[in-house]
């Protein structure tokens, strides 16, 4: 094996033809490192003899298993010539400053199969008692076995101090490090001659590769075919790239120990390879101190890394491999209306991978499984998803502690590929964009799993200390540090270029409001700089308190710009408390109106999205059937005994505060959201952790429960849209436009905590006449009511102009399909001017005012 990885050497010397004597070079003069006279380059020097070459085949050495690296002979070696942009075959040339005052240039081009390394030592004073001046140097590979070739090829002098030497090396065994060092022997006596580097170290450049450029970070590839790799670390001092001929290979065929002179501009590490065709995946290696064993560690993932494989359980590797192109022809991004959303909440891969959904195997639980289920959700009539954290992450924590920022979860792809991942994720982007929905992904930027490659990048750049004690567990981004900064902001353009995504839910929202000393900050660099982002200026943004780490909300004022939305825990917390029957009525006022409490400040009600049921915590169904001790948290209410039950009474009250979540949720001023299975009573038999969620199971769809639910959603989405003019608004009511009411049309006992009873009136603008040429009816007034008593109300509804008759629409307490309807029945009147209606209790009813026609 040895001797497969000996390159062909052959030694030329360069002179004249017609006198022997050096060739001038009409290029411009060098500058020389450390000062001194400048040299001329000798690009013009690559002359051949007419005599035949003399061959030095090199001498390979004997395999050891101690790995050599270029940071241990390495030296103070600075490009002076740049080749042009346009061709990579020209020479690259780096210029030494020697122990002895000399210079040592040595310029490295490639010639169709061949790489030439041409060594020209000039102003070299050798006392005269010394013999020839030889090259005495190798090639180092740093791969699994470790091996090392090396030969000896004398100088020829061709002028008073000047020395040149051609070497030739084959292609196919680049890229690796050549190093070397001048030495010459004496017949006088003397000791022999060593000349090195005035740092006292060895010559060393790359061949087969570049020193690369600091930007893009991660990976690019040129026109050449040389990929260019990048990679952000400040306080490593020495950073080994590992390329791997197979993706799922363990060891590395070959290790570059990266020149922190060569390769290294500010904190980026880079290098250009342009013999990468053969290896398949990369990863680094980032050594803190110099005396670390090299290649005992687990390989470290590139940040910026687009498509990704995992090698081991807890390994992963960049794959060399640009991101597969994708036809976006014919995609069309909904733009919808911020006030106009409403939202369903899912898992990507809980969707779809339970064996009811009727999928291939391999289709099942991915992305091209929501796009296969993307009737159901028009079926709701929802307009936007938003998917649960896609990132790749820890699989043994779950999708909220990503590893990675830039690829999608290879489990989430057909087959468990990672390009298959990335493909089948944009398919099911225009898949649901063509059906009108908008996609938004669930983000987490705070933090990350303990086995995140970004603590073995620079933990301390990363990574907020001040933080990492108060959870115990050393996972805490350092968010408005620049570099992290810089990555979170480069993931989210990411996201929107290449998978047209329309917006985002950060979660833990909170925590991008701590400084690097865990200091809070009134003006957050990252989220001033997300709203004002140019890239993202068309997508909608949402800022979600809950941290996924600790299990809990964090209610804070969250500085927006007029651009953030907000996952509004209030409304979940108010409605809940008022309908389980322990809230006050003016919490719940709030809350239909569009949370003014939160929202005036310059946004309106369009930034608050409200939720009843999330991922973490009950689901619906469970919230009125579960209400022990250890569930105080929840404000749920089990409507009379625990768990599940054969009791008629009960299970028609838990079916009313069903309907009566669902009714307030869409009835309120704001963007709702419906979780994931709650249209068909999906439970975790009383478990509000998030792993006690379960798998959509798509036969409850057919259940009577799931049908009658998911109709009544569908009608709720639907009359919002109908009467977008009260319901979908971007501003808040005017006082004109809303009146509270009690049962009897007094005014609301704001003041009484146990009254339970709230009604209210939304007004058009004006009264719509009928118009004898218009075909559409004109629709007036809604009339809302609330009764969260164990006792019935018989409530006075509101005069209406003559000609006009209020429909109920909604009324909780009717048995199914009865309980809404889209043209209603109408209230009769019982005396002149006066209409009554009976609510029961724990019930919901809507009315609209409608033009009656004799």
């Amino acid at each position: 094996m040895a001797a497969a990885l000996c390159p062909q050497v052959v030694m030329r010397t360069s002179s004249c033809l017609s006198c022997g004597s050096a060739a001038e070079s009409g290029l411009p003069s060098l500058p020389v490192l450390g000062g001194g006279n400048p040299v001329r380059s000798i690009e013009a020097l690559f002359v051949r003899n007419k005599q035949p070459r003399r061959r030095m085949r090199g001498i390979a050495g004997m395999p050891c298993r101690c790995q050599v690296h270029a940071a241990k002979v390495s030296v103070e070696q600075t490009p002076v010539l740049r080749t042009d942009v346009h061709g990579a075959d020209k020479p690259l040339a780096y210029l030494f400053r020697t122990e002895v005052g000399g210079l040592v240039k040595v310029s490295v081009g490639k010639n169709d199969y061949v790489y030439t390394v041409m060594v020209d030592a000039s102003s070299i004073q050798l006392d005269s008692r010394y013999g020839e001046l030889v090259l005495s140097g190798g090639m180092y590979r740093s791969d699994s076995a470790s091996y090392t070739t090396s030969f000896d090829a004398p100088l020829m002098k061709i002028a008073l101090d000047r020395y040149l030497l051609e070497l030739e090396f084959e292609a196919d065994k680049v890229p690796f490090f050549f190093s070397f060092l001048l030495r010459s022997g004496s017949n006088t006596g003397l000791p022999p001659l060593e000349i090195r580097t005035h740092r006292k170290t060895k010559f060393c450049i790359p061949v087969g590769f570049r020193s690369g450029k600091p930007f893009p970070l991660g990976l690019s590839f040129s026109a050449d075919g040389s990929v260019n790799f990048s990679i952000f670390s400040r306080n490593t001092t020495r950073m080994l790239l590992r390329l791997y001929e197979e993706s799922l290979a363990d060891m590395p065929a070959l290790e570059l120990d990266l020149d922190h002179y060569v390769n290294r501009s500010g904190d980026l590490w880079h290098v250009s390879l342009e013999g990468s065709q053969r290896y398949a995946s990369y990863d680094y290696l980032s050594m803190e101190n110099r005396g670390n064993k090299i290649g005992q560690d687990h390989g470290l993932l590139d940040p910026y890394a687009k498509v990704v494989e995992k090698s081991a359980p807890t390994s992963y590797h960049g794959k060399i491999d640009d991101v597969p192109s994708f036809d976006w022809a014919g995609d069309v991004r909904p733009n919808i209306l911020l006030e106009k959303l409403t939202m369903y909440w899912l898992n990507v891969k809980h969707f779809t991978d339970h064996k009811s959904s009727e999928l291939p195997l391999n289709i099942a639980g991915t992305f091209s499984g929501v796009a296969e289920k993307s009737y159901h959700l028009k079926e709701l009539g929802v307009n936007a998803v938003l998917l649960e954290p896609v990132f790749t992450y820890d699989e043994h924590k779950g999708p909220y502690f990503p590893l990675h920022f830039f690829s999608p979860s290879d489990v989430l792809g057909p087959s468990n590929d990672s390009t298959q991942a990335i493909l089948s994720m944009k398919e099911m982007v225009k898949r649901l964009h063509s059906d009108g929905i908008e996609v938004f992904l669930e983000v987490v930027f705070t933090h990350t799993a303990e086995t995140s490659s970004l603590r073995g990048i620079d933990e301390s750049s990363y990574y907020n200390v001040s933080g990492q004690a108060k959870l115990k567990s050393r996972i805490l981004l350092s968010c408005n540090y620049p570099v992290v900064q810089q990555l979170v902001l480069d993931s989210l353009r990411y996201w929107v270029i290449e998978f047209h995504i329309d917006g985002f839910c950060f979660t833990n929202a909170s925590s991008l409001m701590r400084g690097v000393q865990d200091e809070f900050l009134s003006h957050p660099p990252l989220i001033e700089a997300i709203a004002f982002d140019p890239i993202l200026a068309r997508t909608k943004i949402i800022a979600d308190c809950w941290d996924p780490v600790n299990a809990l909300h964090k209610d804070m004022r969250f500085p927006h710009w007029k651009r953030w939305g907000e996952m509004n825990m209030k409304f979940c917390t108010d409605v809940r408390k008022f309908l389980k029957g322990e809230g006050v009525l003016s919490d719940l006022a709030t809350r239909l109106c569009g949370s003014g409490d939160a929202f005036s400040n310059g946004r309106g009600p369009a930034y608050s999205f409200n939720f009843i049921s999330r991922n973490f915590g009950l689901p619906l169904v469970d919230l009125v059937s579960f209400s022990n001790s250890e569930l105080a948290s929840q404000f749920s209410w089990n409507c009379g005994e625990e768990g599940p039950t054969n009791k008629a009474a009960i299970l028609e009250r838990r079916l009313k505060q069903i309907r009566n979540f669902l009714f307030t949720l869409y009835i309120s001023l704001g963007i709702p959201i419906l979780n994931m299975g709650d249209e068909c009573g999906q439970s975790t038999s009383g478990s509000p952790a998030y792993d006690a969620r379960k798998s959509y199971d798509w036969n409850l769809q057919k259940s009577a429960f799931g049908m009658q639910i998911s109709q009544f959603i569908s009608f709720l989405n639907s009359f919002r849209r109908r009467r977008s003019d009260l319901l979908q608004k971007r501003e808040f009511h005017g006082a004109e436009n809303i009146e509270w009411h009690g049962s009897d049309q007094s005014p609301p006992k704001w003041e009484d905590p146990s009254c339970r009873f709230l009604a209210m009136t939304l007004r058009v603008e004006s009264e719509n006449i009928p118009d004898s040429e218009s075909s559409a009816e004109p629709f007036g007034n809604l009339f809302i009511a609330f009764n969260a008593a164990g006792n019935p109300e018989r409530l006075i509804l509101p005069v209406l102009p003559e000609g006009m008759l209020w429909h109920r629409l909604v009324d909780t307490a009717l048995p199914y399909p009865g309980f809404f309807a889209d043209d209603g029945e109408a209230v009769l009147e019982q005396m002149k001017g006066l209409f009554t209606y009976e609510m029961k209790s724990h019930t919901c009813a809507l009315f609209e005012a409608r033009w009656h026609s004799e």
